[in-house]
């Protein structure tokens, strides 16, 4: 059985947030790996000074989730096309109903 692969949130900056009492994501966000010295598209978190947000999962800042994205401005394109767009709203994925033998 494949292992569902689970990713957090690497982000350029970060703001706190009084309700929760905790920094979340803000500016750019990429989906990393717990355990990886880089993200999914590449960038290493070190060098491009991109903070870890371990408690935040890649599903809570995509827009259409509302959850900790209120200051995100730009989510990866590379990183979404990785991790992928599992929000309420999102496509379902390609099923082919009549496959060749």
């Amino acid at each position: 059985m494949a292992r569902t692969r689970r990713y957090e949130v690497a982000a350029s900056g970060r703001w706190w947030d009084p309700e929760d009492g905790r920094w979340l994501p803000s500016g750019e966000v990429h989906a990393w790996e717990r355990g990886m010295n880089q993200t999914v598209c590449g960038l290493s978190l070190n060098r491009s000074q991109l903070s870890r947000f371990p408690a935040v999962t890649w599903t809570d800042v995509l827009p259409e989730s509302g959850g900790a994205a209120d200051a995100v401005r730009r989510v990866c394109p590379r990183c979404a096309a990785a991790a992928g767009r599992r929000g309420a709203d999102a496509r379902p994925g390609r099923r082919r109903t009549n496959p060749r033998p």
